[in-house]
């Protein structure tokens, strides 16, 4: 009998598992649609260079979506978490980036599972360690499947609700059972990427505190030295179990990773320039066509280029909080995406160089465009008592499209009477009040002040239509707290979402998730239709349903209007001083970076020339 859609063999389990009689795979990956890429046994992954060079560091600017951090504990909601943690910790599976979802062990060297993947039994391999010198087994897994469910942060808890159960069957052999209801393709891929903490660690180290104590993990790297708020440094653990396996030939290149942090851009880009971190990833239009004129980039010592991204190219905007009254009206949520001028934004401060996003999905095959038909409205069919009349006669929505004036006076007209029409009337003042006297406000909250010159034309164009607009800038522990419980009307955010879209969905538009602090609901969503698409899309079957479903949740997303959205450009800015090896191409669904290695020729002769200190 051949099991579509992967390479594996079939087998009677001689397990406890063995009296449900059921027939089983046995595999050494996963996928959702289609074939393994790698068979059994491959020596390594087609976009690595098996003999690179081991050694050096790569240094970066810590994640631009924090200036700071102050907690090692990366699961739980309290504090703000590192970047880079995941080097300290491996995962039973990982993916293979020149395939959209595939999985393979890494961890575990076999899967067995039935057909209807309801249930998964994980065998680890023999020898795997943890950087303490004890042993990973199966209850380790067990264990972090429970304590993640039960105390992790809610964005864990979502993704493992699925989960009914765990069952060691053996020191090396851990069972994993899925809900009845539960729509199964993806949740062998999603348990089996959980990055596997230590029972035995956390039976005296307190599992839900923020902390600064170096955990332990069974990943390739150890922290090696921590200044909060400013870096953290990671560096190979000598001991490291699996630095052979064939998933992790040609990665894990560098001695050490090394992230800095900094207070704003401008800091950040100087500290570049004077060689205080060595690769750096360009958001900034206004930077990327003006600052790089620094003498280190004309003589050659600093490369920069625009590589290409195969992913969708993510979901970014001005986050409206539906959980705020004033917000449940569609008329202000509107209202309020007329008055974002993108085209006098990209012309004048970015330098033409986005294009504007309207999907969730942008620039991908499951975006949706023009009116509903064919198979995406028989998706949409069963929903039609609960979804708006012009889903099903509008093309899907997009933002409108601006003069390069700052001030679109047709647009102002045509959202001054939305709120009119939304019961939000002009005072003498010029600030609109609902019947209530309440006045109109909306705050959009940041914590640096990179998108000040984006945000304060945009409060202007808002104040011109009678909302009392402004942008708050408060410090980045605060920010992190009023996230988490969603204490804001509006928020920044990107989102980059996966080529095969799954229990993720229910963190980021799942009814579950709306009132959950800690998930990335950023509006609320909170609608019958979206949940039961959500899982239509989980259940798709073959990548093309999948696309469909995918199009119908976009369109209805969409047409709620729940964010403001931003921009594209479908790739990578980067920047890096010239130290670095790497192969000749890089995997379609990934920025390829963990595959560079360090040329110590090429530093040394930098160090020799005082370039670099």
């Amino acid at each position: 009998m051949r099991i579509p859609g992967i390479v594996a063999a079939l087998i009677f389990l001689a397990t406890p598992a063995a009296a449900e009689n059921h027939e089983t795979i046995a595999s050494h990956g996963i996928s959702a649609f289609g074939e393994l890429r790698y068979p059994a046994g491959f020596p390594h992954f087609d976009y690595v260079n098996p003999d690179a060079p081991k050694g050096g560091t790569m240094s970066f600017r810590g994640t631009l979506a924090s200036s700071t951090f102050d907690s090692l504990n990366w699961f739980i909601l309290a504090g703000e978490p590192a970047q880079g943690l995941r080097h300290i910790y491996d995962q039973l599976m990982v993916r293979a980036f020149d395939e959209p979802d595939s999985v393979y062990g890494s961890l575990a060297e076999q899967i067995e599972y039935p057909e209807d993947r309801s249930w998964v039994i994980y065998t680890l391999r023999e020898g795997a360690t943890f950087s303490d010198g004890e042993p990973v087994q199966a209850d380790d897994v067990a264990y972090t499947i429970d304590i993640l469910k039960s105390d992790g942060n809610p964005r864990w808890q979502i993704l493992l609700k699925d989960v009914e159960g765990t069952e060691v069957l053996s020191d090396r052999e851990v069972k994993v059972t899925f809900a009845a209801d539960a729509q199964t393709r993806d949740l062998i891929s999603t348990v089996g990427q959980l990055y596997i903490l230590p029972r035995h660690y956390y039976e005296t180290v307190e599992f839900n505190r923020s902390t600064l104590e170096p955990p332990v993990g069974s990943g390739p790297y150890v922290i090696s030295d921590v200044e909060p708020g400013r870096n953290i440094t990671y560096c190979r653990n000598p001991d490291y179990w699996a630095a052979d396996l064939n998933v992790n030939v040609g990665t894990w290149n560098f001695d050490c990773f090394r992230y800095e942090y900094f207070t704003d851009t401008t800091a950040a880009f100087e500290a570049l320039k004077a060689g205080v971190y060595l690769f750096h990833e360009e958001f900034f239009s206004a930077i990327w066509a003006t600052g790089y004129d620094f003498p280190a980039l004309d003589a050659g010592h600093v490369k920069r280029e625009t590589i290409g991204d195969d992913r969708s190219s993510g979901a970014q905007g001005f986050w409206l909080n539906l959980r705020r009254e004033k917000f449940q009206d569609r008329r202000v949520r509107e209202a309020v995406g007329l008055i974002f001028n993108f085209e006098w934004s990209n012309e004048t401060l970015f330098y033409g160089l986005y294009n504007r996003t309207d999907s969730f999905w942008e620039n991908s095959p499951m975006q949706a465009a023009g009116p509903l038909e064919g198979e995406e409205l028989g998706v949409l069919e069963p929903f039609r008592d609960q979804l708006p009349a012009r889903i099903f006669t509008e093309d899907a929505f997009v933002p409108p499209v601006s003069t390069t004036r700052k001030t679109d006076r047709r647009l102002v007209r045509r959202a001054a009477a939305l709120l009119d029409e939304a019961g939000w009337m002009t005072g003498s003042d010029g600030f609109r009040r609902n019947a209530a006297g309440e006045t109109l406000t909306l705050e959009i909250l940041d914590d640096g002040p990179s998108f000040e010159r984006i945000a304060l034309p945009f409060i202007e164009n808002l104040k011109l239509i009678g909302i009392d607009a402004s942008w708050e800038l408060i410090d980045p522990a605060q920010y992190e707290e009023r996230q988490e419980n969603f204490d804001y009307d509006v928020v920044i955010g990107r989102f980059s979402l996966p080529l095969s879209p799954s229990v993720e969905l229910n963190t980021l538009f799942g009814s579950d998730s709306a009132d959950r602090p800690g998930t990335f609901n950023l509006s609320g969503v909170q609608d019958p239709v979206v949940d039961a698409l959500i899982e239509q899309v989980i259940a798709a079957k073959d990548r093309e349903t999948l696309t469909t479903r995918v199009k119908a949740l976009d369109r209805v997303l969409r047409d709620k209007i729940i964010w403001v959205p931003n921009w594209y450009k479908g790739s990578h800015w980067i920047a890096y001083w010239d130290v670095f090896g790497f192969p000749d191409g890089k995997p379609p669904f990934d920025r390829g970076t963990d595959y560079w290695w360090f040329d110590q020729e090429k530093y040394d002769a930098l160090i020799a020339a005082g370039v670099l200190r």
